[in-house]
């Protein structure tokens, strides 16, 4: 197969890891900076050009696509499914997992455990979200961060109000969650690909931190996981359309709850911590999959 990746930075391990795992399976790929693409929106005819030049016809596409870029990466990658390029992850299914309140709404309405969440958009009704999630502590997050960014824990209902009227006041969408005490500053990241689990580790905060990204200080190892946290991971992909994603969970006294589904979940830490090939299996699950024109959407909503 003749692969594109389209990824701002090639030298990151797992763009890295995921152009050895495809060339070790007698595949080529491009790693494709997604900014330096633009695209001829003609009809019957959509070309993508890429240093002045027309891409190639590939085979298949691997977004890599950072959440700072979402907008522009999505209107990309829904010109390869208009080419009829099999996306490992398609578009629509991307923009759930970003919109954090979208994918948490379909998630609830699966049936899924979730943190009791809550959503307002005026600051007068602060006293009503925080009676609705049950008080403080409570965990109060940017609906567009990332990486443990814009994510603060207020440990009183004082606390709490004061950050909500904050970032309200300021025009900042947040959402409002539980607390869940009981995971002790840890997460599993599970990954999904395919249908199944493939590799899951726990992840503990650095000391004093109660955000447990790798990205801050974290650290991470192998876990076994219940058959109910796999169901968990399994069920949210599916529902939000993704192939492959890291599903991020917490233990709670009433099972796991999810926190967050990453469509382009980095593969160090996974890897480094399971000692498994996940690189290997997402190119393994491209080579069943890809299609010519196969794509859901077609670059459709």
């Amino acid at each position: 197969m003749k692969i594109a990746m389209l990824a701002r930075n090639a030298k990151l391990y797992s763009h890295q890891r995921l152009q050895e795992a495809a060339e070790v399976r007698g595949h080529t790929l491009d790693i494709i900076d997604t900014l330096r693409c633009y695209m001829n929106i003609a009809s019957r005819r959509p070309e993508i050009y890429y240093n002045g030049e027309k891409l190639p016809v590939y085979d298949a596409v691997i977004p890599r696509i950072g959440a700072s870029i979402t907008f522009y990466g999505l209107a990309v990658l829904r010109q390869f499914e208009m080419m009829g390029v099999y996306p490992l992850n398609e578009s629509v299914a991307i923009g759930r997992s970003r919109d954090k309140l979208r994918s948490l709404q379909l998630l609830a309405r699966e049936g899924i455990g979730l943190p009791v969440t809550t959503f307002a958009h005026d600051p007068k009704q602060t006293d009503e979200v925080l009676a609705v999630t049950g008080g403080a502590p409570l965990v109060i997050k940017l609906l567009e961060g990332t990486q443990g960014i814009g994510v603060v824990l207020a440990d009183s209902d004082r606390s709490a109000k004061s950050v909500i009227e904050a970032f309200r006041g300021a025009g900042v969408n947040i959402l409002v969650q539980e607390f869940i005490k009981e995971a002790g500053g840890t997460d599993i990241r599970a990954l999904v690909v395919g249908d199944k689990v493939v590799a899951a580790m726990q992840r503990k905060g650095a000391e004093g931190e109660f955000r447990s990204n790798l990205h801050r200080g974290g650290s991470a190892q192998a876990i076994k996981i219940s058959p109910e946290e796999r169901s968990t991971a399994i069920r949210a992909a599916k529902k939000l359309g993704l192939n492959v994603c890291g599903v991020d969970m917490l233990r709670s006294n009433h099972g796991p709850v999810v926190m967050e589904v990453n469509s382009s979940p980095g593969l160090e830490g996974v890897e480094k911590a399971t000692g498994i090939d996940v690189a290997g299996k997402i190119i393994e699950t491209l080579e069943k999959r890809a299609r010519p024109g196969k794509t859901k959407t077609k670059g459709k909503g």
